[in-house]
Parts: C-alpha cells; structure tokens; sequence
C-alpha cells in the first residue's frame, strides 16, 4: 500500500511514513519483515526463511535475449516507446516482446509521449523492483557494477561507445552543415530583393 492507501484508513492525523519507519526497524529482525518498494510498502517473509514456507515452485519461464534487452532498455530509459527500443537495441521488437514483459507483471503502459502520432510509452511496475529486490531504479547497477560481474564485455562496451560518439559526431556534422545551407539560403534571398528594388 503507499502512503495516501494507508492514510485513506487512518486519517491525515498520524505521521505515517515516521511509523512506518519505526515499524520496519521493529521488524527488522523477525520472521516477518516490513519492507519499501518505490512508493508502496508490504510485508514479506524474511530472505532467510522464505525457502522453509514455500511449497510449490511455479514453472519457470526463462526470457529470451530479446526480452531481456527490451527490459533492460526500459529499465533504465523508462519511459520509452517501442520506436525508441528499437533504435537502442538497433533492431525490431517483436509483437509478442512486450507482452511477455506485461504478462509477467514488469512492464506497463505509463500513456502516450506527445509527440506527433502520440506512441505508447513503457515503464517498470513495482512488482518488477520486488521481483528484482529493488527499492528504487536508483538500485539498478551501473556500467561498472556490469562490468565487474562479467555481464558487459568492455570490448562491446567500447565498441558501443564508439559508434555512440561517431553517430553524434555525424549529426553534428549534418546541423553545421543544415545551418551552413540556410545561412547561404538567407544571404542569398537579401542579394536578391537588394537587386530586385534596384532594379
């Protein structure tokens, strides 16, 4: 539940998040804990003892590279649309990607980005940060962290970078280019209405 959930309960009178504090630190130490996931708060079973209560094991669905990506890419640029996937990952996403990620409950619609053709945009839901054991997306790992579990090659990595830098550098290249022609463009259109009223 977040906050607003609680207080629509217990009125507007008691300082809600200091007692949820209070209670997450008296919790802290039992079978039972208090924990804070974004904005909403549950209880859980303890990490060391979740495995003494489980007694069914759900049939696991393991994603596939494409997915993996897809998330990742909405993970740390939330919230982007399906064409701005694409153009990360330099590649199509599959119809059926996205909603593999939404049926696991990790992917949502955050609405439309106002731009022309107003696309759907995505992001993470709260069951992606507690199924990843997350707090915030401040929690994700950085490039080092990556890099240091072995799960980012730094040779790709730099790769990457370098076709970063030369995209940039061509797009650069283009505008000095575009505001180039326009200046001639301008200078030009002067030359000609001077001729026209000396003429």
């Amino acid at each position: 539940m977040t906050i607003a959930d609680i207080k629509a309960y217990v009125g507007e009178e008691l300082d809600i998040r200091q007692i949820l504090t209070e209670l997450q630190a008296d919790y802290a130490h039992r079978g039972i804990i208090l924990v804070k996931t974004g904005d909403r708060w549950h209880f859980q079973t303890a990490h060391d003892l979740s495995h003494l209560l489980r007694r069914e094991r759900a049939e696991l669905r393991k994603l596939s590279r494409a997915g993996m990506e897809t998330l990742a890419i909405i993970a740390y640029h939330e919230p982007v649309s399906r064409a701005e996937i694409e153009a990360i990952r330099g590649v199509q996403v599959a119809k059926g990607t996205l909603d593999v990620l939404m049926e696991a409950g990790w992917v949502r619609p955050a609405g439309r980005r106002e731009v022309p053709g107003r696309p759907l945009i995505y992001a993470t839901t709260a069951e992606f940060l507690t199924h990843f054991g997350l707090q915030s997306r401040k929690d994700l790992p950085g490039i080092d962290d990556l890099k240091a579990a072995g799960l980012l090659d730094p040779v790709d990595f730099a790769m990457e970078q370098m076709e970063l830098e030369t995209e940039a550098e061509t797009q650069a290249d283009y505008e000095l280019e575009e505001a180039a022609a326009q200046e001639i463009a301008d200078d030009d259109g002067v030359l000609l209405e001077n001729e026209i009223e000396s003429a």
